[in-house]
């Protein structure tokens, strides 16, 4: 085996073992989230999603599912990813107010009933904790998904929000695991409204 093939055993070994350590850190916290997404769209509320950075991709997958299909064909959810309209995001930053970028959106299109979920790699968090504020505001409940244990955003969080907290990884290591988290959510959601 080369060196560069050793490396690699490893990088797959690493995240084996992330795997295993994420399913026991997040498996008391995630059919609690689920069964929340699940109560607000069966409340005709809808799920909003925001991230930053590269976890803006893990948000719009989210919602493409949701809106498309996971495994099997059924009846669109109603998902919106804040960070999918580049042309309002670039106009909010534009007037220099970039922590405005999601809580802006939230307090336009959020109503009582509806879920924000905030996915939270690391660095620049200010809009995240104003989005936060901003749905706790409409009423809504807050579910956070976050590469990190107990980070500040945490003491935001209300009793009836919840948080799936993963263990401190890092910024290569939490996407892989954090779609893992979210393919989960999909598929008891199905599971939950559909059956099967």
């Amino acid at each position: 085996m080369t060196d560069t093939e050793q490396q690699i055993s490893q990088w797959f070994a690493t995240h084996m073992e992330l795997t295993a350590q994420t399913a026991s850190t997040a498996l008391p916290q995630i059919e609690p989230v689920a069964d929340a997404m699940v109560n607000a769209l069966l409340q005709d509320g809808k799920l909003i999603a925001c991230a930053n950075g590269s976890a803006n991709i893990l948000t719009q997958y989210f919602c493409t599912t949701l809106l498309n299909r996971l495994e099997h064909d059924r009846p669109a959810l109603p998902a919106i990813n804040l960070g999918a309209d580049a042309t309002t995001y670039s106009a909010i930053c534009r007037d220099n107010r970039f922590n405005d970028t999601f809580s802006r959106q939230v307090r336009a299109i959020g109503k009582p009933g509806d879920l924000l979920l905030v996915i939270v790699e690391d660095g620049h968090k200010a809009n995240l904790i104003q989005a936060i504020q901003a749905a706790h505001d409409r009423e809504m409940q807050v579910v956070v998904v976050s590469a990190r244990e107990k980070s500040d955003i945490t003491s935001l969080l209300h009793p009836e929000d919840h948080e799936i907290a993963l263990n401190n990884l890092g910024i290569v290591d939490a996407p892989p695991l954090m779609l893992l988290v979210l393919n989960t959510l999909c598929r008891l959601i199905d599971q939950k409204i559909f059956g099967g």
